[in-house]
């Protein structure tokens, strides 16, 4: 389920107060911000300047991943480029294609960038910058072709405008699908409509996009001090508990679970789960950073507490019923499974600890796969997204 637009737009203000809305809009440039914690890395802000442009309303865009600008000329290259950048955390100037609501199509330069957290490194948002590419007039196959517009169309460049308002999802996610798309990509764009050489930048429009997004920074390091949770635009520590990619592969997972890191201090909560802090009523900040035993209360067996401790210590799969409370203080029975989590190399990487509450297990256990079942497949959901993503680090650095 995609994430309610209120919900995301509190957690952006908890980040970065609520006036810094207000700031942003005062801006003249056309950008984005995503959120890569939240399942399916959406959209948390849209500048007017860029619903302007879009012709979407804020409504329409919030909550929604950036493919739904893309249609069926958008250069696969190019947005494999971008995945990549995103997959890696670092920044990515490019020419894309891309489409507003009404399916007319246009040229833009993208230029994203990382936001990090002062604190941990960790990436907070992507900052995107739109700047539309001045296209010159030019011969075509259908005729005289000036700002998008054939003059000597004799319909077929018209239907083919109306093609690119169909919108469908890239589904490879990595740079081994360029080959197979290569051949897409030359069959798609042929010499009647607007083609990879119209989508090149000018070095003032680049200039723009750099200038553009030295102010949004600038903007977001200004109001993430409001709130003592500081951002930067380079990466302030050493390492970053998890990465970018990650998260997104972990948002895919609609159950409730948690990732621990066992080589950080008290081993504290890494990820978290939409369904998990649905199920404990905690927001995502108080959760992260935490050891898993706040979840625990006056009444939580201390015996139980011990197991749990032993089995993450000696690296065992370890399942237990323990009593934990939510932010209300409202009790419930935890089936609880915790196994280890290793990474390409064989070595322990994190601990995922998987919650079903007892009661609901009890409810649904006709309708539904046996818990423990249940459980496996998310702890086999998460190894693999785990095992990609640190191969995928290793071939970068190699």
């Amino acid at each position: 389920m995609e994430p309610q637009m209120d919900c995301i737009e509190q957690l952006f203000n908890e980040q970065y107060s609520v006036w810094v809305r207000e700031a942003l809009d005062e801006l003249p440039d056309s950008f984005t911000i995503t959120d890569p914690c939240i399942s399916g890395h959406p959209i948390v802000f849209a500048s007017r300047e860029f619903l302007k442009m879009s012709g979407y309303s804020r409504d329409e865009v919030i909550g929604k991943n950036g493919r739904i600008f893309q249609g069926i000329k958008t250069n696969r290259r190019s947005v494999m480029e971008i995945r990549e950048a995103v997959r890696e955390e670092r920044n990515i100037q490019i020419s894309i294609l891309n489409y507003r609501k009404d399916g007319t199509p246009f040229s833009m330069l993208f230029h994203m960038c990382p936001v990090f957290s002062k604190k941990d490194g960790r990436v907070i948002n992507f900052v995107g910058v739109q700047v539309p590419i001045t296209r010159k007039p030019r011969r075509s196959g259908c005729g005289f072709v000036r700002n998008g517009v054939n003059l000597n169309d004799d319909g077929s460049c018209f239907r083919e405008t109306l093609l690119g308002s169909c919108r469908r999802e890239v589904c490879s996610d990595t740079v081994a699908e360029l080959a197979r798309v290569s051949a897409q990509d030359s069959f798609l764009a042929d010499d009647r409509g607007i083609t990879e050489e119209t989508c090149k930048a000018s070095d003032i429009e680049k200039r723009r996009a750099i200038t553009a997004m030295n102010n949004i920074m600038s903007v977001l390091t200004h109001y993430s001090e409001l709130t003592g949770r500081l951002v930067c635009g380079k990466r302030c520590c050493g390492m970053s508990p998890l990465g970018a990619s990650l998260n997104i592969s972990l948002g895919r997972i609609k159950q409730s679970f948690v990732l621990t890191d066992p080589y950080l201090p008290d081993m504290p909560i890494v990820y978290a789960s939409d369904a998990f802090l649905e199920l404990t009523g905690y927001a995502r900040h108080e959760v992260l950073g935490r050891n898993c035993r706040f979840l625990s209360g006056q009444d939580t067996d201390l015996s139980t507490q011990s197991q749990i401790r032993d089995s993450m210590q000696t690296g065992q799969a370890f399942t237990v019923c323990i009593l934990n409370y939510r932010k209300d203080e409202s009790p419930f029975q935890n089936f609880l499974h915790i196994s280890p989590v290793r990474n390409a190399s064989g070595k322990i990487a994190y601990f995922v600890e998987v919650q079903l509450e007892a009661s609901y297990v009890s409810q649904d256990k006709q309708t539904m796969l046996r818990p423990d079942i249940r459980q496996l497949s998310v702890v086999g959901a998460v190894k693999v997204a785990v095992r990609s993503s640190s191969m995928a680090a290793s071939s970068s650095n190699s």
